[in-house]
């Protein structure tokens, strides 16, 4: 059977919104890219939109890429990224498996004042000093990693997940001698990796993108991640410290594509893990979002 008019007309005009769309949402990366291999002396006469560089220059990725504090900001945050990711991972996996289990009396109750930290917390100051003065953890990246372990939503993502899998698996299970860690580990893990996917996302965007908290509890800028330095090169204007050492002509060719080449450094890494785990980015979503 044919399709009517009124169908081609819809695919069109669907057609057509979803291209613009899309090219609403690339534009300002591509932006970002095009400007990073640009000359900063063109580049500031520029006014509207960018299509191609103006005056091509790789000096600004030379510079970014020699500058000692985005080595340090990338290992600080690969690490953080490792082992915070992991910590998140196994403690929500706990939870989630705890919570989802109908022999646990009191999950209900537990999961209602797991929903309490969702609305109400209780604050900035007095977390500052949970962390700082009463744990010890100031300048230390446990500071970064332990205040986070487990996300609430992540958590109701997961338990969700793990509450759609057959009791009978379980069952089976225990009648054949296996503990819940058994159970977790060899078998509602293993039926769960679509979920356990967008929980390696969720956890390592989050920890890739945080700056905030490193601004609050780092001192040492050794320590510093680093969405922490793009941020003082993008907004407290200190690619100066970047520029030392190279001419006036050259501090301004570079100085404001430099800004552009650190973003493109400091977003491509986690852009390029997505098509990895983007088969099981909609089916995880999808399975720990509807409850049977």
């Amino acid at each position: 059977m044919g399709r009517t008019k009124g169908e081609v007309i819809f695919e069109i005009f669907n057609t057509i919104v979803m291209i613009l769309m899309m090219l609403i949402t690339l534009y300002p990366f591509y932006h970002v890219l095009i400007c990073s291999f640009s000359d900063g002396n063109y580049l500031i006469q520029q006014r509207g939109m960018i299509f191609f560089p103006v005056g091509f220059n790789l000096k600004a990725y030379e510079l970014v890429i020699k500058n000692p504090n985005i080595l340090s900001g990338y290992r600080t945050t690969l690490l953080i990224v490792t082992l915070g990711t992991s910590l998140n991972l196994l403690m929500t996996s706990f939870g989630a498996y705890v919570l989802s289990r109908k022999r646990f009396a009191i999950r209900n109750v537990m999961m209602g004042f797991i929903l309490f930290t969702m609305y109400f917390s209780g604050g900035l100051i007095p977390t500052y000093l949970l962390i700082y003065k009463y744990l010890g953890l100031g300048n230390n990246l446990l500071a970064l990693i332990l205040p986070g372990a487990i996300s609430t939503w992540n958590l109701i993502i997961m338990r969700t997940n793990f509450s759609e899998i057959p009791d009978s698996l379980e069952e089976a299970a225990c009648i054949d001698g296996a503990n819940d860690f058994t159970i977790l580990f060899k078998i509602i893990l293993p039926l769960s990796k679509p979920v356990i996917a967008v929980m390696l996302l969720f956890y390592g965007v989050a920890h890739w993108n945080s700056w905030f908290s490193a601004m609050i509890y780092m001192r040492d800028r050794n320590l510093y991640p680093l969405q922490l330095i793009l941020r003082e090169i993008l907004l407290l204007n200190s690619s100066d410290r970047m520029l030392s050492g190279t001419n006036m002509a050259d501090q301004l060719s570079v100085s404001e594509s430099m800004k552009y080449a650190t973003i493109i450094v400091a977003t491509v890494p986690i852009l390029l893990v997505y098509p990895f785990l983007q088969k099981y980015f909609v089916k995880g979503l999808m399975i720990g979002a509807v409850k049977g």
